[in-house]
């Protein structure tokens, strides 16, 4: 068994990254793509590794030479490597492929080794690595028979998005039998270039070959091993955060603030959402508009004022929409009286937006950080605070204040001169949590200096679309706020998100009623990890302390390290007092809840 690489490429996607380099000369975490395919072969047994070099092919081979003196391997150039392909670099190799059986491989791919060890140690002499299409795949698709022989190639070209769920992405390692490519391949391959050129990929082949017979490959499905590919410089970031080591790649991921769904074997258990809404059929209704409201411009501020207001039952001039929650924020912590007072911990992007000498923070009591509306009026009304912020349940605590204290709450800003601001981003999620809501016109008429602020996201279980809400009955404020925004700060599909909403809002209220029952069977069932504390939440998420010795940030990356579980380590911020013992849980789907529960039941201090 030999194995032949191809490193002819000058991957100009990656830009500056591969000035003067070949691709797989690129480091990863500090380890570059060369070593680690290297090192995944030493110990094979290998008669030959063949590279074949192209673009800054002297640095390749003065490398691999000085740091791989005692493996056998031999190189070939491609010197027109600027205007040929792959396939091309591997018909430089085919005498090579004629004379033994062959691993081949690409230089930008990075895996686990053990990768390599699915095609090595399958039975079949002949054999394609695959893994299920995810949405981050790009490139050659396959489809499989029951038996795991390719029936179709499928290129970028002819993908099907209907049909995902049936593709599989080659991984662009194939073990070939000496016989295959002598007898299959080769021929074809020669006659392939005669007819198409250089320019081409050496799949191709393999396509053809499966159009006009079964081309005798099976698929080895590596399942859940770790690879990408590398391409352009996200690419390589995301590689990084793969492959890095539990505690890097726990930074990684919390560093990106989302974007999760390139990594879909991460349950986020971090970020806050509504799984059990939008419905299906409201989903299937965006579908089907998708080319429009991609083609079209959404509407500007004063329209998408009046759909927001049109569902919350308020004057357009009363309600401003805004790209998320943090949007929103940005802008009202801007025109809030000075200094503002704020709880702790809570939210911290209020009080990131705040400026440091206007802000007053009233520290919530350990060791759960429960409070009340009576317990805020007697710490503001001994300070000079002249706004307020509430977050309502608060965030990460889980607080709530009910509503008719809320009221009281709101009386006394009113008689006070204070402005109060309730974000309710989560109150729909608390038992009976729609009639818990400030967010109607006679509330805000009696209370005009009350503002109330909605994240959409997070409610309603739509991120993506970045919607949030703020609503007053101080029209100026509005007015000057809408001045400050961009006209077009929301897109077409938020904009149509909002348009349709009102046909689904008995399917809302049911599900904001299976979240609370959800929520409440988890709480139950965390009370029973004998190593937490479980405060209580009205909320999409709860609040533990630890009680085991072991901190927060070991316990999140040992629950990433082994479950692939995301969870928020609330080291740090403002309002744990340095403590090192608290995380925060998103409440998921019975399914999810059950693995989260079933591994922290499993863990061992």
């Amino acid at each position: 068994m030999q194995a032949i690489i191809l490193a002819a490429g000058m991957g100009r996607r990656l830009g500056y990254l591969t000035a003067g380099n070949t691709k797989c000369m690129l480091e990863v975490n500090g380890i570059r793509i060369i070593d680690r395919v290297l090192d995944a072969l030493k110990d094979k047994n290998l008669s030959n590794i063949v590279i074949v070099t192209g673009y800054a092919g002297d640095n390749l081979t003065k490398y691999v030479r000085d740091n791989y003196p005692s493996l056998p391997v031999t190189f070939i150039e491609n010197n027109v490597f600027d205007h040929t392909n792959n396939i091309y670099s591997l018909w430089l190799a085919k005498e090579f492929l004629e004379a033994d059986d062959t691993l081949l491989l690409e230089s930008d791919l990075i895996y686990e080794p053990a990768v390599i060890d699915c095609a090595l140690d399958s039975p079949y002499p002949d054999v394609a690595l695959v893994a299920k299409y995810k949405p981050w795949m790009d490139g050659t698709m396959v489809e499989l028979d029951e038996r795991d022989n390719i029936i179709s190639f499928i290129p970028r070209s002819k993908f099907d998005f209907s049909h995902a769920e049936r593709y599989f992405k080659t991984v662009n390692v194939y073990k070939l039998s000496r016989n295959f490519a002598t007898q299959r391949y080769i021929p074809f391959l020669e006659a392939y270039i005669k007819a198409m050129g250089n320019n081409e990929y050496y799949e191709q082949v393999l396509r053809v070959l499966t159009t006009i017979d079964t081309c005798d490959i099976k698929a080895v499905d590596i399942g859940d091993l770790k690879w990408y590919e590398i391409d352009d410089i996200q690419d390589l970031k995301i590689a990084e955060t793969i492959f890095a080591d539990p505690e890097q790649r726990l930074k990684l991921l919390q560093s990106s603030f989302g974007g999760y769904w390139r990594h879909s074997e991460i349950k986020d258990f971090c970020y806050l959402v509504n799984p059990f809404f939008p419905p299906a059929k409201m989903m299937e209704e965006m579908k089907a508009s998708f080319d429009v409201l991609l083609r079209e411009y959404p509407s500007g501020m004063d329209v998408n004022s009046m759909l927001a207001a049109k569902y919350f039952g308020l004057h357009k001039e009363m309600i401003l929409v805004g790209n998320g929650a943090a949007e929103l924020i940005k802008e009202l912590t801007a025109s809030l009286p000075l200094p503002c007072a704020a709880v702790c911990p809570t939210f911290e992007e209020y009080l990131n937006r705040l400026p440091q000498e206007g802000r007053i923070l009233f520290q919530a009591p350990p060791p759960l950080f429960r409070y009340s509306a009576d317990d805020l009026i007697r710490w503001c009304e001994v300070s000079d605070a002249r706004s307020l912020i509430l977050v309502n349940p608060d965030n990460p605590s889980g607080n709530f204040i009910p509503r008719s204290d809320l009221l009281r709450l709101a009386d006394w800003a009113e008689e006070s001169g204070v402005r109060l601001i309730v974000d309710e981003s989560f109150v729909d999620f608390a038992s009976d949590g729609l009639a818990e809501s400030l967010l109607n016109e006679e509330t805000l008429l009696r209370y005009p200096r009350l503002i109330v602020l909605k994240s959409i996201s997070k409610s309603y279980g739509v991120p993506g679309l970045r919607l949030g809400v703020l609503a007053s009955a101080d029209v100026a404020l509005i007015a000057q706020m809408k001045k400050s925004v961009a006209i077009w700060n929301i897109n077409s599909f938020a904009e149509f998100y909002m348009q349709i909403f009102g046909k689904y809002e008995a399917d809302y209220s049911r599900a904001c009623a299976l979240y609370a029952e959800e929520r409440d069977w988890l709480l139950d069932r965390l009370k029973e990890v004998e190593w937490l504390t479980v405060a209580p939440s009205q909320a999409n998420f709860i609040l533990a302390r630890i009680d085991a010795p072991i901190s927060a940030h070991t316990l999140a990356v040992k629950l990433l390290k082994d479950y692939n579980i995301l969870i928020k380590d609330c080291t740090g911020k403002r309002g744990f007092d340095g403590s090192d013992r608290f995380i925060r849980i998103a409440v998921r789907d019975r399914n999810d809840n059950s693995y989260l529960l079933r591994a922290l039941h499993d863990l061992r201090f």
